[in-house]
């Protein structure tokens, strides 16, 4: 681990002038806190140099600690994303055993209480098997556990010891997802067989959202 790669991250950021910033990592399982303090100090490094820098931390389940969840959560991220990655039946083969439907809503559910304002996101991937009411059932468990922002893309098999596709979704398909989302309340869902968790688009709708209630507020 290098100590000194949340400045060394937050001096780039500001020689890039970038404006919205997505974090993430590896699982660090063989960390007592899975990272979460690395991924706190180099939220606080980047905020520390531009306030008006909005970062989304894409992190793991922490294996269920809520408590490695608040150290990111408390360092002022602007979106925390967490990965259902895919349904509930499908869990077993597409995830490590480690890790799981409800504690991944879990986290997700906790990082939403944690801090008012914070908006959550998450994201699965579609043709490994699943059924449409799969998909319906696994994006409503979202919602109802306050996720804000959903992106749904095509699952592609990175290598021959990955599971196979079981199905390239047609674009109508994500199409009827993506309203199928909107017309249950979430602030925006990205969906098509090239979207990923983090998506250009996506993050632009997002940025200008987060702005303008934070204008909206006198902020």
């Amino acid at each position: 681990m290098d100590s000194e790669e949340p400045r060394k991250v937050a001096v780039a950021i500001e020689e890039f002038g970038l404006s919205y910033v997505v974090l993430t990592s590896v699982d660090r399982d063989d960390l007592p806190d899975g990272g979460a303090d690395h991924f706190a100090r180099t939220i606080r490094e980047i905020k520390a140099r531009d306030t008006g820098i909005l970062v989304e931390a894409l992190i793991p389940d922490f294996r269920g600690d809520l408590e490695a969840v608040r150290t990111v959560v408390d360092a002022g991220p602007d979106v925390l994303d967490h990965n259902l990655e895919t349904v509930r039946r499908l869990q077993p083969l597409a995830r490590d055993p480690r890790a799981g439907y409800d504690q991944s809503l879990s986290v997700l559910r906790a990082a939403k209480t944690m801090r008012s304002g914070l908006f959550t996101k998450s994201s699965i991937m579609l043709g490994l098997g699943e059924t449409r009411e799969e998909v319906l059932r696994a994006m409503a468990d979202l919602r109802e556990n306050g996720v804000d922002i959903l992106t749904l893309g095509q699952y592609l098999r990175p290598s021959a010891w990955h599971l196979p596709v079981s199905e390239y979704v047609a674009p109508e398909t994500f199409d009827e997802y993506r309203e199928a989302g909107e017309a249950m309340g979430f602030v925006y869902v990205a969906a098509g067989p090239l979207v990923r968790s983090s998506y250009r688009a996506g993050e632009f709708f997002v940025e200008n959202v987060i702005r303008e209630r934070a204008a909206s507020r006198g902020g």
